[in-house]
């Protein structure tokens, strides 16, 4: 790898979304937004969720959904650890893409939500059952 390239990697808790030579990264941290550059100092930011943009090799600029996650910058490798995210090469994909994924993670909550309140009304049921 050149100077001039940076190692990305993107990793969600069950896969690697990126891994790929990027020359330019753009984030956006708790504090504001910043750009990183192969010559960048070592970094490390807590990430807010966005999009996180990145060039390729070939001069594309992909771009990635991500929800909060830690950035580690050291020396020409980028490692970013998010718990959410998605990809696309053009933002009206990105945004259907994202729509999507959020229309899946509220049926999951609900049902979630369902088998919870199931749980805990068999808690208290059985407590009752205990009193008598």
């Amino acid at each position: 790898m050149t100077e001039k390239k940076m190692h990305l990697k993107v990793l969600l808790p069950t896969e690697v979304l990126v891994d790929e030579v990027v020359s330019k990264v753009i984030a956006e941290a708790r504090n504001g937004a910043f750009c990183l550059l192969p010559r960048h100092i070592d970094f490390v930011a807590a990430l807010v969720p966005g999009i996180l943009v990145f060039t390729t090799e070939d001069k594309r600029e992909n771009y990635l959904a991500v929800d909060e996650g830690t950035l580690v910058k050291c020396g020409q490798e980028v490692l970013i650890s998010v718990l959410n995210g998605a990809r696309s090469t053009d933002l009206e994909d990105l945004k259907a893409i994202v729509e999507e994924n959020f229309r899946h993670l509220d049926e999951y909550e609900r049902l979630t939500r369902t088998a919870l309140a199931r749980l805990e009304a068999g808690v208290i049921r059985r407590f009752m059952e205990l009193e008598e």
